[in-house]
């Protein structure tokens, strides 16, 4: 009788089927895990520095990298004027779009992307009288409502003065000095009616340097005549441009 005890005792101590009580621990654990990293991967896109620095401090804290050698990330140095990055201009150019039918401002000012830029072009005839390089008092309520789109976006803005080929007629006067005037008459106004800081403006005058339509013909010339308001982020460095004024280096008027 002990001896029949005694196996079904040994029976009973064997091993239950299925794995082990550690192996779904470990295998829960490495479940979140890569749940975790498909939700890194999903951001990964939105920002490439912080992925980076995520996975870097992951590594240390699970031992596959020492402290002493995880990578070092170093931020990159932003450049001045850099483009907008691509996907935050899609965004920025749909809600200008709103803002400029909202505004009743669609027919005389024509919205573009241009540079890796937003980019605000304006025809030389609504600001300015046929070889005038002040601004004219009718374009006034236009330029009002620029400033009121621009103000509170993060961006500078850089004023483009653009000619045709055609020779100014006045004497000593080129159409680099007519394109940078009239610039500078637009940065004048939003300055002297305070409608935009002065540290985000600049002005700068291309003269016939960068037409968009061959000077062929009065139509083509028409267009290439014109005022651009570009949208640009900030950093260290300066574009080399001609006849580049900043607005920062000059004194109030």
């Amino acid at each position: 009788m002990s001896d029949s005890n005694g196996g079904a005792k040994k029976k009973a101590k064997k091993a239950a089927p299925g794995a082990p009580l550690w192996m779904v621990t470990y295998s829960d654990m490495v479940t979140l895990l890569l749940t975790f990293f498909v939700l890194l991967l999903s951001m990964a896109q939105l920002d490439q520095m912080k992925f980076k620095e995520v996975v870097g401090s992951l590594k240390g804290a699970f031992g596959v990298l020492s402290s002493s050698n995880l990578t070092t990330i170093d931020r990159p140095r932003i450049v001045e004027f850099l483009p907008i990055e691509d996907d935050y201009t899609q965004r920025l150019y749909k809600r200008l779009i709103v803002q400029l039918q909202r505004l009743k401002l669609d027919r005389d000012i024509t919205l573009v992307q241009d540079r890796g830029a937003v980019v605000l072009r304006v025809n030389d005839a609504v600001l300015f009288e046929a070889g005038q390089t002040e601004v004219r008092p009718e374009a006034y309520p236009v330029l009002r409502k620029v400033a009121e789109m621009v103000k509170p976006l993060p961006f500078n803005l850089r004023i483009e003065g653009h000619t045709d080929d055609i020779p100014v007629a006045r004497q000593g006067v080129t159409n680099w000095d007519v394109s940078v005037m009239r610039a500078v008459s637009v940065l004048k106004f939003f300055g002297n009616e305070k409608l935009l800081p002065l540290e985000r403006l600049s002005a700068v005058g291309y003269g016939e340097q960068r037409p968009l339509a061959p000077n062929n013909s009065p139509e083509n010339r028409a267009v290439n005549r014109r005022v651009e308001f570009v949208l640009e982020s900030t950093s260290s460095s300066r574009e080399e441009l001609p006849y580049l004024i900043d607005a920062r280096d000059q004194m109030p008027f």
